[in-house]
């Protein structure tokens, strides 16, 4: 007997890549890492400027003419190139090792002049997609790692590049920090929301007619639940940390806006832990439903066994060989020129003197 194939599960994401007791700071790139694409952009109160698929040396170039510089990489196959971007800036070794090794638990350090936010980024809750951001700001810069291309920072760069004064343009370096990180928290909610009308469809569809594809669905759904909730959880901590930071990291009117990104982490939280309570629930009212069904159809087929037991008692009686020359007591009425029909009016009198009693009785 041949058993069912069972789905095989996709290996799990390595955390640590550098080989065991290495020296602290060692990079090792991921191969499956996508290769680095930079983009530079240039910021001044009167002006801006952007450089895509920038080289290392307009980074080093031009890190000391603008006041604020914010340098996006996406892509972490490269961890020479990588190394040569926190020599430039001077980030911390132990930041760029989190870096590299991604699946990282959202966190914030602090170092003597910049510092290290990891968060989490949602691709797609369906397949439980989450990409690593790490973010390092000082002074005058800021520097993000992507795992590959394709993040929700484009109003962020709408705002940089239009041609009013704004606070991206005329705040430190904070600010812009922050604002990176209030767009990956707001990408959360469209996918909340489709997730929330994901949910009301599957139960308009388990009321009309429970199927037995829907409970798949449903713990797919609430295992991505599970799974949002450890990105948010320890992000709502980090956010909480930058809000605790010293002055001369996050300035005072920062946490002002900082304290607005908190409440929308709170309130994602409490989104994913209603929808993980409403998915529980309806996974158990899925299997009482499906239970009440097979209940429905035992009683049905009770009831017909029940109807038909006499029946075929009476047509077993009627069926045997029986002679009626050779004695009076030998099933005369085999012989009646009614018999046939006879025996049929019996049993339809029996089923439905039985119908009328599990009705009675409330059976059916």
């Amino acid at each position: 007997m041949r058993t069912p194939k069972q789905p095989r599960r996709k290996p799990r994401k390595r955390s640590k890549l550098s080989p065991v007791g290495a020296s602290p700071g060692t990079l090792v790139a991921d191969p499956n890492a996508k290769p680095p694409v930079l983009t530079l952009t240039l910021i001044a109160p009167d002006k801006q400027d952007t450089i895509f698929n920038a080289s290392i040396d307009q980074v080093r170039r031009d890190c000391e003419g603008w006041p604020l510089i914010w340098l996006d990489c996406a892509g972490l196959a490269d961890v020479a190139l990588i190394a040569e971007i926190g020599r430039i800036f001077g980030l911390h070794p132990l930041a760029l090792e989190d870096t590299v090794n991604t699946g990282q638990r959202p966190k914030v350090d602090f170092f003597d002049d910049h510092t290290f936010v990891v968060v989490s980024m949602i691709d797609d809750i369906a397949t439980h997609r989450y990409e690593q951001i790490s973010v390092f700001f000082g002074s005058s810069f800021v520097v993000t790692f992507q795992e590959r291309e394709g993040d929700p920072f484009d109003p962020v760069r709408r705002r940089i590049e239009t041609s009013a004064s704004n606070r991206l343009r005329t705040k430190q370096a904070d600010y812009l920090a922050y604002a990176l990180m209030d767009a990956i928290v707001d990408s959360y909610f469209p996918v909340m929301e489709e997730t929330g009308d994901r949910i009301d469809r599957l139960e308009d569809e388990m009321l009309g007619r429970p199927e037995k594809h829907q409970t798949g669905l449903m713990h797919d759904l609430r295992r991505g639940m599970i799974v949002a909730k450890r990105a948010l959880g320890p992000l709502h901590d980090t956010v909480a940390a930058l809000l605790r930071a010293e002055p001369q990291f996050v300035a005072p009117e920062t946490k002002v806006y900082l304290n607005d990104t908190l409440d929308h982490v709170t309130r994602l939280l409490d989104t994913v832990e209603m929808y993980r309570d409403v998915l529980t629930g309806l996974i158990d009212m899925h299997l009482s439903l499906s239970q009440a069904r097979t209940s429905e159809v035992i009683n049905l087929l009770t009831v017909v066994s029940a109807i038909f037991i006499p029946l075929t008692f009476l047509a077993g009686i009627w069926g045997m060989n029986f002679d009626p020359q050779a004695s009076p007591w030998n099933m005369p009425e085999l012989k009646a020129y009614l018999g046939y029909p006879a025996a049929l009016g019996i049993m339809l009198i029996v089923a439905v003197i039985l119908v009328l009693y599990f009705r009675w009785r409330k059976w059916i």
